[in-house]
């Protein structure tokens, strides 16, 4: 069904003016993807949204006129619920998809109260690159479905098991199932990333974007570890850091196999 919508007071215009509130994204279960990448993910999305002036291309090239729950905005309108400066004029409404954490299985990426949209992005878009596929990330850590991340993920957002837990919850699911947890930490006891030996199943801690990993969650870990640094810099960026150290421990693993 194919709906223009031209009125500023029309009331799916005022939600997904909303839904740039993780308050709003939470009570609808559902949050905003934006681009033209989107039409090429396999996924199932809940509606189309295209600006007016854009419907004919999108049709040529798509033919988005085709699907249920496509919504058509006056310019002005798209203009006032996009995200982006230079936006392709269409976006997509997906339910959300959190797991539990009994779902995960195989190796994971633990992140301590990450508050950058941008890093937790980069982050996701590594993660695919090296497969590691579950994400788990503390309570208080920024909302993955904020538009910024999700456009920082590349389409990453629908690759990955994702999970948000209490610290305490996290370690007693880990220390369960024999991980080898480790906590990327500045530490008497730290040693370089490259001296870790890696178990079946691992976790990999990485910190708040000022503080770093919690007290909490370094004393509960069995190694702590850092990345050395040659030059006159006291720290990476957390995306940073955990690029570096992912790909090593991936690199590590392949070579296991190897032997």
């Amino acid at each position: 069904m194919r709906d223009l919508i031209t009125s500023f007071d029309n009331k799916f215009y005022k939600l997904l003016k909303k839904l740039d509130k993780k308050k709003y994204r939470d009570e609808n279960n559902i949050f905003k993807a934006e681009g033209e990448k989107f039409l090429n993910e396999d996924i199932n999305f809940n509606k189309i949204i295209v600006k007016e002036s854009k419907f004919e291309y999108f049709d040529k090239k798509y033919s988005i006129g085709n699907h249920d729950n496509l919504t058509i905005l006056r310019d002005d309108l798209f203009d006032e619920v996009s995200t982006q400066e230079s936006s392709q004029g269409i976006m997509f409404l997906y339910t959300k998809n959190l797991n539990n954490i009994s779902d995960i299985n195989g190796d994971v990426v633990i992140l301590d109260d990450i508050q950058d949209p941008g890093n937790i992005g980069t982050i996701m878009r590594t993660m695919i690159a090296v497969n590691f596929k579950n994400l788990i990330l503390t309570k208080g850590s920024v909302d993955v479905y904020n538009p910024k991340t999700v456009r920082a993920t590349m389409g990453g957002i629908f690759k990955l098991n994702i999970i948000y837990e209490t610290p305490e919850n996290i370690i007693e699911f880990l220390k369960k199932n024999d991980y080898l947890i480790v906590s990327t930490a500045l530490h008497k006891d730290s040693i370089s990333y490259e001296k870790i030996i890696q178990k079946d199943k691992n976790a990999y801690i990485f910190g708040n974007e000022g503080g770093g990993v919690s007290d909490y969650l370094i004393e509960q870990s069995d190694i702590k570890s850092i990345i050395p640094i040659y030059g006159d810099i006291e720290s990476l960026n957390v995306s940073v850091a955990s690029g570096i150290f992912l790909y090593k421990m991936k690199e590590k693993q392949e070579e296991l196999k190897n032997v």
